[in-house]
């Protein structure tokens, strides 16, 4: 054999054997929407399911993961995106253009908007409809029994949720910092 060509040996003990599996098996992720943006669960969730995250990631092979994204009815948008934002498609009729808010889009169908994102960020090729088998989408925290028993691991959100002024406790409201105080004539 030449000096420049190089044998790769795969050593066949039963710990290696073991990570081998381990790398490529196809791990389910539960992914939870409430008040996180769209476009940031898209892109967590897009990384999973072509498996970017794996060190045997490679364009041609297949070895992305399951997604489990729930709660997608209480997504949010920043700003006036609700009204602002706009999906177009074409029926492929004369005359067929559609366009529909976002919040029409939302009230029709609950999980369209998180799917649309997610696959706007997945590759433009032939695997992008394999990928999209693997995401589950769910509108409230109802998920099958099936899918629940294949959940391995919960990812973070991509964004902290604030609290509501109620979930905080007196104590809690008492300690925080007072910068300036009313004067005792104010009237609220």
């Amino acid at each position: 054999m030449p000096q420049w060509q190089t044998r790769v040996v795969i050593p066949t003990t039963t710990c290696c054997r073991f990570l081998q599996w381990a790398t490529f098996a196809r791990v389910w992720y539960l992914l939870d929407g409430k008040m996180q943006p769209p476009g940031k669960l898209a892109a967590l969730a897009s990384v999973r399911l072509q498996g970017l995250h794996k060190p045997v990631y490679h364009q041609l092979s297949d070895c992305g993961d399951h997604v489990v994204i729930m709660n997608t009815r209480h997504i949010a948008f920043s700003g006036n995106k609700w009204e602002q934002k706009v999906y177009s498609s074409h029926t492929g009729y004369p005359g067929g253009f559609r366009q529909v808010t976002a919040a029409e889009l939302h009230r029709k169908d609950p999980v369209a908007i998180v799917k649309l994102a997610i696959y706007g960020m997945l590759p433009k090729n032939l695997h992008r409809r394999t990928l999209m088998q693997r995401l589950h989408l769910f509108p409230d925290e109802d998920i099958p029994e099936d899918i629940l028993k294949n959940l391995v691991e919960e990812l973070p959100q991509p964004r902290k949720v604030p609290r509501r002024l109620d979930e905080y406790t007196q104590e809690e409201i008492e300690a925080f910092p007072r910068v300036w105080s009313l004067p005792e004539d104010y009237r609220l």
